[in-house]
Order: C-alpha cells, then structure tokens, then sequence
C-alpha cells in the first residue's frame, strides 16, 4: 500500500550525536555554518569496522564533533571505507581526512570526484571573465559582481585535500556492506552524478540529497556550463528513482528527518515543479531577465543583499529558463550584455 503521506518514526539526534534506525545503520547528525545548519551521515556496521557515507564539512567544528563520536561505540571501531553520495562540501569536506586517518579509499562516482577537484582548483584564483558575464547577462548589479569576484575560490575552502585516488561507483553495482547489498541508483541535476544507496534487505534508502523531506534540493546551472539542462536531468532523476526503488523503504536523507513515503514525496516534488515552470511561462509573457523571474518560481523576493541566496536563486532560475528555451517553449537574446527571455 502506497504511502499518502509523510511520516516520520525516529526522533531526530542532536548535532554530534547519533541514534541507530535499523540493525547497525546509525544516523549521524552534524552542524553546518549556513542557513541549512545540519547535515545527516550513515554509520553502517561493516565486519569489525564500519562504513560512513558522507562526512560533513571540514570545518574545526566537525573536527570536534568527529572526535567525540569516534571515541563512542561502536563508532570507536575503525572506519573500512568512505564513501560519499556527492560533491558538496557538506558531503565531501572531510572525507579526506577519514582516508587518511584510517588509510582507507574513497568510494564515489566518477563525475562527482572529477568535478569536485576542478571546482576545488579554483581556490585561490581569480574570477574568471566568463563567469563574470555569466552574472552581468543574467541581470546582477555591478556590486553583486563585485562581491562574487571577492569570494570567487571558496568552494575549496571547505574541503580537506582529497585523496589522489578513488573507487568507483557504477549505477545499478552493488556495494556488499557487512552483510547485506546497496544497490547505485544514480541521479543527475542537483550534482553531477550523485549516488543514493538502497538496500533490499534492510527496506533502506540512503536519499542524499536526492530526495529531501521538507525542502527541494538546488538545482542550478554554473557559470561552468551556461547552456546546461539541469532540470530536464532533476525531472528524470525522480522518475528513475521511483522507478528503481519501491514505495516500501525508510528514507534516510541528508537534510531533515528520516521518513516513509519516498514515491508521495517524489509525486510532490514533480508536481511543485511543474507548477512553477506554470507560472514561470505565465511569467514570459513578456520579455524578462533572470532576475525579474524571482518571485513567480520562489513566492517571495529575492534582494542583491544575500549574495548567497542570490546566486542559488540566479542558478535555479536559470535551470528553468535553459528548460523551457531546449523545449522551444522561450526564447533567448543578449541586448547590451543583458539576457532578455521570451515564451515562444
């Protein structure tokens, strides 16, 4: 019986603390110093070790925090491998720290790990002309440029030096942990070839950020790729997991609580998108620049004053207007360095 809504069975852990949701799979919570102030990782039991998926971000407080969970069972039990769902640093930040420690490998997709060390690399360098352009076309003031041309590099920042070699993760392998298998279920558009982990036998699905509970994930193009279709990857993302993992599984994602009813939850965020590329086409019925489109696909205003919700909000925004331009429903064109969108 398919679930009509969410629900949530575990009471959720204090940042630095961890609770056990099914036989020897821990939830592990963690702060972060952002307006999403939490992340969740995964202590599977594995042999006379265990597994962690996903590591927090490296900072000194989870620096702290990693070593007063390691001093507690069965957490004081050496670490067999790492493996991470994705690139952000909320994810990856520390995992190097974990394979150097243990001496152990780094288990992640390919794109995932390529991409991560080139956005690394731009750590201390300047902002590169064409994301500078990027902005400019997409409406930002030259004081919002200028901002982001001052923090330009910081992804790194976050991010202890990653090991030179990985593992790695394949859709549909599987990945023998203690003793049961997680199938890959790979998706696309939140990043670029994120790894969900699901195990038949325990009913699991270990989400990412693939399927969040109370929020959508990002999903934006970068200055990287200007012409990038993200959200057409993010819509058949949830379609493929519907498709892969049956309704019947706990969800242990990155960001909220653990819940049941993955298929409701995927329903939703297919539909809640598809209502805003509604009012987003609604929106062209005049020509409009990135940032004029705001309001009709996040209900609120979006100010220069937060550069980091304005360029989440510039990304997103993009993701929908490069969707509707690749279906032919809007047009595109540049007027004094200025993008200007249409629907057709």
């Amino acid at each position: 019986m398919l679930h009509t809504e969410l629900t949530y069975p575990f009471a959720t852990p204090e940042p630095g603390t961890f609770t056990e949701v099914a036989p020897g799979v821990h939830w592990i919570r963690l702060g972060l110093p952002f307006r999403l102030n939490h992340i969740n990782v995964w202590g599977l039991a594995d042999g006379d070790g265990w597994t962690l998926v996903d590591t927090g971000i490296s900072t000194e407080e989870s620096l702290a925090s990693w070593g007063q969970l390691l001093q507690q069972a069965p957490l004081d039990q050496p670490v067999r491998r790492v493996i991470v769902t994705h690139m952000h640093p909320d994810h990856i930040g520390m995992a190097g720290w974990f394979t150097r420690k243990f001496g152990v490998q780094l288990w992640i997709t390919r794109l995932e790990y390529m991409t991560c060390r080139v956005v690394a690399a731009d750590t201390g360098r300047e902002a590169p002309a064409e994301a500078l352009r990027f902005y400019a076309e997409a409406g930002w003031s030259p004081a919002s440029i200028d901002k982001y041309r001052a923090r330009f590099g910081g992804f790194g920042k976050h991010i202890h030096a990653l090991p030179a070699t990985y593992k790695r993760l394949e859709d549909g392998g599987m990945v023998r942990i203690g003793e049961h298998d997680w199938e890959v279920v790979t998706g696309n558009g939140h990043s670029p070839e994120h790894a969900s982990l699901y195990c038949r036998d325990l009913k699991l699905l270990i989400s990412g950020d693939q399927v969040l509970p109370r929020i959508s994930s990002n999903v934006s193009v970068q200055p990287m790729e200007p012409e990038a279709n993200p959200m057409a990857d993010w819509l058949a993302s949830l379609a493929k997991l519907r498709e892969r993992v049956p309704d019947d599984v706990l969800v242990l994602p990155a960001h909220g609580g653990c819940f049941h009813g993955l298929h409701f939850r995927l329903q939703q965020l297919h539909d809640d998108q598809v209502v805003s590329l509604d009012r987003l086409r609604e929106r062209l019925a005049e020509p409009r620049r990135v940032m004029d489109v705001f309001e009709s696909l996040f209900k609120r205003p979006i100010t220069e004053a937060d550069a980091s919700l304005l360029g989440m909000a510039t990304g997103e925004s993009l993701a929908c207007l490069n969707y509707l331009v690749q279906s032919g429903e809007a047009t595109r064109r540049v007027e004094n360095g200025v993008a200007w969108y249409q629907r057709a």
